[in-house]
């Protein structure tokens, strides 16, 4: 795996274009754009200093020209000016970059470095802002949900909903993204909103939900189906048409205590996964919408399991260059599982992570009570029979960051625990027989001071960002026919 130099960031602000070619990145007040072949600075954008006519209409006068001065200063940029979202358009032509606290959203096309535009968010300020699947409409989000505006590039008119019940979750598009889905809240009642976005976002259909504090939604990929749970104080899933009609809702038996955590669909949306406080993850099916089956966590974990340790000290040893495999531990093993106080609020257990690959064959679970280990479940065929088992156990020195699928291959991994390596857990290594087997690998970043915080895969899947607290850099597989010409 060959690494990139070590470049600067902020705010973990990095990401492939669509199409792999740049890398979107930002420090501070400044939008860099890089080619992903030679890393060679493509544009560079510093954004208006300005602040919108509100922002600058609730400071003094005074107040104002200094902050001006400051911002003209290359060396003292203020936090305020900071860029805070950043993102690609669909197509790789426009870039967003919003100063949330200064209630403003810049554009920029990759192709006219002096083309740009400008989103003013008005009185009620910006907490988020994204780029809609047709890469050519800005969502924002005001603050203290007031609502969500939906900015059109091709006809420069903005579109208002009131009162999304939140502005980080809670919303969505279908796959085709054809329809915007919103949770709103009118009068004390929570409601669902459907638009359709090739008529510039008209309501097409506004029902109530069953809901009494909706902890957020997600749209199944076929789009069939919406599924809506409560908050944090009450185990319950409703499956909801696009209609408003509630097919099933499901509540485990006995009552955990406390609420839903994590959701996710299966690719093929024949199953969906939800994961508490109470160290279990359900399985439900899109036939009976009942639980077909249970993972829990164990300190016990049986033979049949692939166990994987990181070695101990190994980046000491290897001066954090060059990579080492995991140690592969034989029989029955046992996990440390730390006890959580479920007096308190929000207690240090239950489901922090839910993800399927991209065929659906295998289901990543972390655990929050268990931090350094993270579990693969393996998912038979529909030829088969319909048993998940735990496959693979993968140990950690330090507590799991992140994991993150592949976005092409089925069976690769990468994770990240906060230190100068990256971990790679991968079921397409060919042995010695020519038959597929596992590995895992510990690869040690060769940098001083870098310490992987998130992994962001290409969108091929080839290779992934690597971003640490103020930096980044890249890693790519080694192609074969460059390995042997070499």
């Amino acid at each position: 795996m060959d690494f990139t130099e070590i470049y600067k960031q902020s705010a973990s602000l990095v990401s492939f274009s669509p199409g792999a070619h740049f890398i979107l990145t930002a420090v501070q007040d400044r939008v860099i754009v890089r080619r992903t072949d030679t890393f060679q600075i493509t544009r560079t954008w510093q954004v208006d200093p300005s602040p919108s006519p509100t922002h600058a209409a609730l400071v003094s006068k005074s107040n104002t020209t200094k902050q001006k001065s400051i911002a003209q200063s290359s060396a003292n940029v203020p936090a305020e000016a900071y860029v805070t979202h950043l993102g690609w358009s669909c197509d790789s032509e426009y870039i967003l970059a919003a100063c949330a606290r200064r209630g403003v959203v810049h554009l920029y096309k990759l192709r006219e470095e002096e083309w740009s535009g400008r989103i003013d968010c008005g009185v009620e300020g910006l907490v988020k802002a994204e780029w809609a699947p047709d890469g050519r409409t800005v969502l924002c989000f005001s603050e203290w949900g007031l609502r969500t505006t939906l900015w059109s590039l091709v006809t420069g008119a903005a579109t208002y909903i009131q009162y999304p019940v939140h502005p980080d979750r809670g919303y969505g598009f279908r796959s085709d993204g054809r329809y915007f889905v919103l949770a709103e809240r009118h009068k004390s009642k929570e409601t669902i909103g459907i638009y359709d976005a090739s008529e510039s976002y008209k309501l097409v259909r506004h029902f109530p939900l069953s809901t009494s504090c909706l902890g957020s939604l997600s749209l199944s990929p076929n789009g069939n189906y919406l599924a809506v749970w409560e908050g944090s104080l009450e185990y319950k899933l409703y499956i909801v048409t696009l209609a408003g009609t509630t097919v099933a809702s499901f509540s485990p038996e006995p009552d955990p205590g406390f609420g839903i955590r994590c959701v996710s669909w299966s690719p093929n949306g024949m199953m969906v996964a939800v994961g508490g406080w109470d160290d279990k993850v359900f399985i439900l099916d899109n036939l009976s919408w009942s639980a077909v089956a249970t993972l829990e966590l164990g300190s016990k974990i049986p033979a049949s399991t692939n166990v994987w340790r990181e070695p101990s000290k190994w980046l000491e040893a290897t001066e954090g260059r060059g990579f080492l495999s995991y140690e592969r531990l034989q029989g029955s093993q046992s996990i440390p599982i730390l006890r959580s106080d479920h007096s308190k609020a929000y207690p240090k257990s239950g489901v922090i992570q839910l993800e399927w690959n991209t065929t659906g064959s295998m289901l990543l679970v972390r655990f929050e009570n268990s931090p350094n280990a993270v579990h693969i479940f393996d998912f038979p065929s529909p030829k088969e029979r319909f048993m998940p088992k735990l496959r693979t156990l993968l140990l950690h020195s330090e507590p799991v960051l992140h994991a993150r699928w592949n976005p092409v291959r089925k069976g690769s991994l990468a994770l990240c625990s906060g230190v100068q390596s990256v971990y790679i857990w991968s079921d397409e290594w060919v042995g010695e027989g020519g038959k597929e087997e596992e590995m895992a690998e510990c690869i040690g970043v060769p940098a001083r001071k870098f310490e992987t915080r998130d992994i962001k895969w290409a969108p091929d899947g080839k290779g992934f960002i690597l971003i640490g607290r103020d930096q980044f850099c890249c890693a790519f597989e080694v192609q074969e026919e460059e390995a042997e010409v070499s």
